[in-house]
Parts: C-alpha cells; sequence; structure tokens
C-alpha cells in the first residue's frame, strides 16, 4: 500500500527550505527531427503518450508524499489524482532562440520548488532553439534519485535506436492509500521491532566478515576522520553564504578523448582530471574577485556511488560522499591533478566513503527530528559540490529526437552558491553549473575560466609525456656505454609522438575571449 523512504531519501525533504530547492535538474537538447508537430514545434501530445506508455516502469513517478502522525515521517503513496499534463509544461523561447535564451529560461524553471503534494517531477519541453533543435528541462526532487538512478531513468525515457514502436499505455489503478491510524501503527510496531532488527543486522555483518576487527576499526576510523572535518570549518570565500531565492545556470562541453588522453597520460582517475580542473577554476576565479586563493582550505564534497549492481535501475539515493580540499595554493597545473590524486587514493585506501554509508545507516534508528543533523554530519562543513557521473557511450534518441547534449545541474546545499555536476555522454563530457544569481553574477567567467583550467593541464601533460620519454632516451644511451649490446628490454627506443591539442567544445557564447572580457 505504500513504500517508506529511507532516511537518506529523506534527510534530501529535511534540508529543503524556500531558498534551498533540492531537486535534480538537467537540460537535454534534441534535434527536433521526428519529433515535429503538425504545425512546428514539437508534438507535445505525441511525447505525453509515450511517456504514459513507459510510467508502468517507473512507479515512484505517479506517487506523492504522506506523512505519518505524530512521526512525521514520509512515505510513498499512489496519487489517485495523477494527472500528466501537470507534470509536463510546454514553452517556448523568445527570439532569438538561442542558447543564452535557454539558460534564463532554465534558470527561472529551476529556481522553483516542486509542489509536495504531487508526484516529485517535472518536465518542460521548451520550442523555439535555433538550428532545428529543442530543449527539455527536467526536474526531479533528490529524495527519489541520486546522480545513478537519475542516469538510469533517463535512458528509460530513451532509446538507442531512431526507430520507435508506438505502444499504448497501461491502466493506472492507484492503491488505495493508507489511513492516518494505520500509518501511526505500522510506525509504532516497527519502533517496537527495532532493537532486534538491529540486533539481527549486527549478528550478520559479523557472520558475513572474514577480518572483523580490521573492518571495525576502518569504519570506526572513517567515521571519526569525518567527524575531525565537522570540527574545522571551511574557509568563507566569495562563492559561500546565505542562498538567495533565485539561481544562475551555465554549461560547457569537453571532448571526453581529451580528458581521457590526459588521465592516461598523469595515469590518474577521469575524476581526477575533474577536480584538477576545477582546482584551477576556482583559483583563477578567486583572484579575480581579489582574493588570495593560497591561504583558503577550499573543501568540496563529491558524491561516491555505494549502490550495489542488483539496485542498479532502482530509483532512491545510494551514495556516500568523500570531502576534498582542492589545491588552489598551487600554480602549477600539473599539481593542482596530482596533489587530487594524492587525496583521493588516500580516501579509496582508507575506505572513506563507509563514513557517510554509516552514518545513514544509523539514521533509520534515529527519530526524525534528528534528521537534520544527520544530514549535516553527513554532508560536512563545504564549499562546494562536485558530482561526476558516467553516461552511455552511445547516441540515444527520444521518439526519434537525437540528444546532443544533457547538462545536469545539482541543487544547492545551503552556505554554498555553486554547485558543479558532469555527465560523460557520447564521447563528450558535459558540465552544468548552478549557481546563486546574487552570489555569482558573472557565472560566465567561472565557465570560461573551467575550459581555461582544462587547457593547461592538457597543454602541460602533453609536454610532460616527451620530457618522461627523453628521460629513458638518456638511460638507454647510458647503459650503452657501459655494454655493446642493449638489453632487450630497451632495444627498441620509445619515440616521443606529442598528441594533437584538445579541442573545446562549447557554446558560441563561450569564446574563451569574450567571456574573460565581459
Amino acid at each position: 500500500m505504500y513504500d517508506r523512504l529511507s532516511a537518506q531519501d529523506n534527510s534530501f525533504l529535511v534540508v529543503e527550505t524556500d531558498h534551498v530547492p533540492m531537486h535534480v535538474a538537467a537540460i537535454g537538447i534534441y534535434l527536433t527531427a521526428d519529433l515535429a508537430g503538425p504545425h512546428g514545434g514539437v508534438d507535445v501530445r505525441r511525447f505525453k503518450r509515450a511517456l504514459e506508455a513507459q510510467l508502468h516502469r517507473i512507479p515512484r513517478y505517479r506517487q506523492k508524499l504522506k506523512w505519518v502522525p505524530i512521526e512525521q515521517r514520509p512515505v510513498w503513496v499512489d496519487d489517485e489524482h495523477f494527472n500528466i499534463d501537470y507534470h509536463v509544461r510546454h514553452a517556448a523561447l523568445p527570439q532569438p532562440g538561442g542558447v543564452d535564451e535557454l539558460k534564463k529560461l532554465t534558470a527561472r524553471i529551476t529556481t522553483r520548488q516542486l509542489d509536495r503534494t504531487r508526484p516529485l517531477w517535472e518536465m518542460w519541453l521548451i520550442e523555439g532553439l535555433s538550428e532545428g533543435r529543442f530543449a527539455m528541462v527536467t526536474k526531479i526532487h533528490h529524495c527519489m534519485v541520486d546522480g545513478q538512478s537519475g542516469a538510469d531513468v533517463a535512458q528509460i525515457l530513451m532509446s538507442p535506436s531512431p526507430e520507435h514502436e508506438p505502444k499504448e499505455p497501461r491502466p493506472f489503478r492507484p492503491r488505495p492509500s493508507p489511513s492516518g491510524n494505520e500509518l501511526l501503527w505500522d510506525a509504532v510496531q516497527r519502533r517496537l521491532t527495532l532493537p532486534a532488527k538491529m540486533l539481527g543486522e549486527l549478528a550478520q555483518f559479523r557472520d558475513q566478515t572474514d577480518h572483523l576487527t580490521q573492518e571495525v576499526s576502518t569504519r570506526v576510523k572513517a567515521v571519526v576522520d569525518l567527524a575531525t572535518w565537522g570540527l574545522a570549518p571551511a574557509s568563507g570565500t566569495p562563492l559561500n553564504g546565505p542562498l538567495g531565492p533565485h539561481r544562475r545556470v551555465d554549461w560547457l562541453t569537453l571532448p571526453l578523448a581529451d580528458v581521457k588522453k590526459v588521465k592516461d597520460s598523469l595515469n590518474c582517475t577521469v575524476n581526477d582530471v575533474v577536480l584538477g580542473t576545477v582546482s584551477g577554476a576556482v583559483r583563477q576565479y578567486l583572484l579575480h574577485r581579489g582574493v588570495n586563493p593560497d591561504q583558503i582550505n577550499f573543501r568540496v564534497s563529491t558524491p561516491v556511488s555505494v549502490r550495489k549492481q542488483e539496485e542498479q535501475g532502482k530509483l532512491g539515493n545510494r551514495v556516500s560522499a568523500w570531502i576534498i580540499s582542492l589545491p588552489l595554493d598551487e600554480s602549477d597545473p600539473l599539481k593542482w591533478v596530482s596533489r587530487v590524486h594524492e587525496a583521493t587514493t588516500k580516501l579509496k585506501e582508507n575506505r572513506q566513503a563507509l563514513a557517510v554509508d554509516m552514518v545513514m545507516a544509523v539514521a533509520e534508528y534515529l527519530p526524525p527530528s534528528w534528521m537534520g543533523l544527520a544530514a549535516q554530519a553527513a554532508s560536512g562543513p563545504i564549499n562546494m559540490i562536485v558530482t561526476n557521473v558516467a553516461g552511455p557511450q552511445f547516441p540515444l534518441y527520444l521518439l526519434g529526437a537525437e540528444l546532443l547534449e544533457f547538462h545536469p545541474l545539482v541543487p544547492l546545499m545551503d552556505g554554498t552558491g555553486l554547485g558543479i555536476a558532469l555527465m560523460s555522454y557520447d564521447g563528450k563530457l558535459h558540465i552544468g553549473l548552478n549557481a546563486d544569481y546574487e552570489m555569482v553574477p558573472d557565472i560566465g567567467i567561472l565557465t570560461a575560466l573551467l575550459a581555461q583550467a582544462f587547457m593547461a593541464i592538457s597543454d602541460a601533460s602533453l609536454s610532460e609525456k616527451p620530457k618522461k620519454n627523453e628521460s629513458i632516451k638518456k638511460k638507454m644511451k647510458s647503459s650503452r656505454t657501459h655494454s655493446e649490446e642493449p638489453p632487450a628490454s630497451v632495444a627498441t627506443p620509445l619515440s616521443a609522438v606529442p598528441s594533437p591539442e584538445p579541442t573545446l567544445v562549447h557554446s558560441p557564447s563561450h569564446s574563451l575571449n569574450q567571456s574573460l572580457k565581459t
């Protein structure tokens, strides 16, 4: 009859306020193609019908919140008055229908909170975009999805083929909603069984753990490390402060092949390159705002999925987080990445992601009134959230309309004026920026600095490669002076073949020089 929200899902409802909406958003840009209406624009009626035909696969989209009396814990119940016309909106851009107009409209849409008396999602089909394109802005409350499950939902609604076979929507028969007394009685019974459930889970953990003492020690250390972060506040910066009611959004795109080329050259991960790029951009932005970054302890929270294989495709949140201090005191682009790589390697070795997961596991047993404290403990004192989700590396189609770009937007936590979300899709890395309207009035400069920071890292990594090869050649030459024949392992010298410079892909409004002038 109903589904109970996990503690982590509920935490996003607890921290939400009028100025801190907690929905995850994204902007998809499509070629109109087969989805064009009979009189131009987008065939919204056809889209709604096709969406309704898929809703049985994601039941949460037809469920709303209901609150347990006294306990005030939310549960999901079927919405007997569900109406797809409320959730799918239709809008058009003013002339000239460019990317700038789309960004302004997206910011206005994502600023508004979702209505908690209805299913917590909206889709906005926006026509009037130049070059035969349209856009879709999606808003889904964070209590429904995390980054990975959100990506899974997006793929359910689309297809890897432009061919589309129309399907008829299945009848929706909502389950009866439980009464307040039923919910309260179930909550009382659950509370009475919690001690036995906790003991059972502890016994299961003991039986399934090979090295119990070592595992407990690792988990305790992870929680202590997280608590240590909380004792020392993050530095104040122009990017931090009380949030206002309005937002600015921006985005850019990098070729994923170039990002992976840097990753391979520096022997690190894509996420290390991303955080190194953010380090360089934030450093330059603080200098632009008249702040010395060398004295700033700038912390980012980067979500880490703890979703198991059997949980793939399910809604809800299964995410932990790392807290990392960015090396803003470094001016060398290679050190932006190397120091981030050192930090992430240490976090992996210490299994730091266990900390937030354990805090949320304990929160399942806490009264709802303590949920806000648990959520704050899990997020820690940070300056920014940077999240990176791997998407499909092949084209997706929405009723025959090809998805060209997909830029995610992460919600802002209280006190953080900027959030950066990334998603790889079809050979590109799409980067979305969500910012407080007053705190970050020059978001275009920050976007340009992200592009500039990546180019600096890329150029430095390509110039570093010939240096390594030259060092190998010198060692080989030295070995030949002591032996008439070189060892077989170095018989064939390595040749330095520098790769071509990366090509940035971004909207015309993001010409680097132009953005820095404005």
